[in-house]
Formats: structure tokens, C-alpha cells, sequence
């Protein structure tokens, strides 16, 4: 028998971890406490109070190129987080760390404002694979001023958490709770009660499957606008007649031009 689309809906949400990002992002958002728990726990912690919690925060740069930061925080001190979920490698290397870190700088930045006001900063990778293959829990990377052997302490600070890890520890359940699909297997209880919430209880069933919605209509308007761009490059269709054909607003036909112009440059 064939599935309805809602029936595809609830056996994709069953497959769901906190591995998918965009699972994982619903999992923290509006949720202080638990991005609080996650963060004590990734660094070692039991200080860290969050203030402020932003899934899918976009931050751009000056050229106007905007990036979704999975989980935006910002703890009592001022300290902002970015945490990121990576399944591929690829998506963890070393430029793109400190891209993000040098978004997050500039996002915090304001008129005339004294570089030595920026505060320490933190962005926090959790890969699926262990992507230095050394079998660790964590891996820190901090400048050092290589002549000295001394910490450069400029207060940037990249992590990447290893999801394969399954140590006895808080990393080791919590790397193991973020590989579940199923609320009953999971050790830490405040993580279980928001996947169970989310899979489980009706209200957050609901909601999933909006979110689920929303997001394939965004894929297809993605996708649909990156067809039309590469129409307008090979000069198979008009502007008008591609605004036609996919029905496009004002505002998405700005996102086609945008695009054809960056790859013009």
C-alpha cells in the first residue's frame, strides 16, 4: 500500500537524530536551557549561563553573502557560540571554521568600536566522523605563536566534537544521545524529553511536520531558482519569460539576479 505524504512525513521524523541539523536545530530552539546543558557539557563546564538562543541565525558579511548558523548563543558575559552540525567532512574544514569565525566577529562589531572590545567567541563543530582520526573526544584549536610556544590569545576559539566518540563520559553519552532515533535509548533525560516531544506527543508531531513542509517548499524554491539562473546565463530564456514560466514574485526574481551577478563577477 502507498504511503500518503503524511504517513512519509512521520516515518522521515522517525528516522530523525540530532546528526540532522535541522532536527537537531528544532531540538535547541527557544530553548535556553538546553543549548545551556549542551554547552557546559561540550566545554567541561558548569558556569555557562545562555541569555540568548537563535536557531538558524543568519549573519552576513559586508558583500551581503548570508550564512545560517545552526545554533546562535550568547552567554551572560557576552560570549557569543555558534554551534554547527556536520555530517560530510568536507563541510568541517579548516577555512570554513574560520569563516564562520570571522562572520561571528563581525557580527558582533559597531561603528568606532575598539577591537579589543570583541569578545571571546566560540564555534563549536559536531562532525559525524572523527575527522583527525585520533579517537578523541574533543579537539581544541587555538593560535599559538609558534616561536614561543605561547598561546596567541586573541580568544577565538574552534572546536570540533567528535560524534563517533562513545566514551563513558558526558561527551561520550552526549555524542551518543546525538545518534538516536529513538527517545528510550538516549541517557541524558532533558535531551529525551525534547525528542520525545517532538516525535512523540502530538503538539510537537504537528509541529515537525509544518517545519518539514516549509522546509521541501524552500528546496523547490531553491532549486527553481538556481535552474533559472543557469537559463539566464546560457541565454535559453529572457528574465521576463523566466519569471513567467516558474512564477516567480519580485522578491525571488531579486534572488535569481543576485546570483547571476555573482557569477558574472
Amino acid at each position: 500500500m502507498q504511503l500518503t505524504k503524511k504517513q512519509k512525513m512521520l516515518e522521515r521524523l522517525k528516522q530523525f537524530t540530532m546528526m540532522d541539523d535541522d532536527f537537531m536545530t528544532r531540538i535547541f530552539e527557544d530553548d535556553k536551557v538546553l543549548t545551556q546543558f549542551m554547552l557546559n557539557t561540550i566545554l567541561g563546564r558548569k558556569n555557562i549561563w545562555v541569555i540568548e538562543e537563535i536557531s538558524q541565525k543568519v549573519v552576513k558579511n559586508l558583500l551581503g553573502r548570508s550564512v545560517r548558523l545552526d545554533v546562535f548563543a550568547r552567554d551572560e558575559r557576552g560570549r557569543p557560540y555558534d554551534i554547527e552540525i556536520q555530517r560530510a567532512d568536507k563541510g568541517a574544514g579548516a577555512k570554513r571554521a574560520r569563516y564562520y569565525s570571522a562572520l561571528m566577529d563581525a557580527d558582533e562589531t559597531v561603528p568606532n568600536m575598539e577591537p579589543e572590545k570583541l569578545p571571546e567567541s566560540y564555534v563549536i563543530f559536531i562532525t559525524q566522523n572523527d575527522i583527525f582520526k585520533k579517537g578523541l573526544p574533543i579537539y581544541h584549536i587555538e593560535r599559538v605563536v609558534k616561536e614561543c610556544d605561547k598561546p596567541f590569545n586573541d580568544k577565538m576559539h574552534i572546536l570540533y566534537v567528535n560524534g563517533k566518540y562513545r566514551g563513558d563520559n558526558q561527551i561520550g553519552w552526549l555524542m551518543h544521545d546525538f545518534n538516536c532515533r529513538n527517545a528510550r535509548d538516549m541517557k541524558n533525560k532533558i535531551l529525551a524529553d525534547k525528542v520525545r516531544y517532538l516525535k512523540e506527543a502530538d503538539k510537537g508531531v504537528k509541529y515537525m511536520c509544518k517545519i518539514m513542509e516549509d522546509f521541501a517548499k524552500e528546496e523547490r524554491e531553491e532549486a527553481n531558482i538556481e535552474t533559472a539562473v543557469k537559463l539566464l546565463k546560457a541565454g535559453d530564456m529572457t528574465e521576463a519569460r523566466v519569471q513567467e514560466f516558474f512564477n516567480f514574485t519580485e522578491k525571488q526574481m531579486k534572488a535569481v539576479k543576485e546570483k547571476l551577478t555573482e557569477i558574472k563577477k
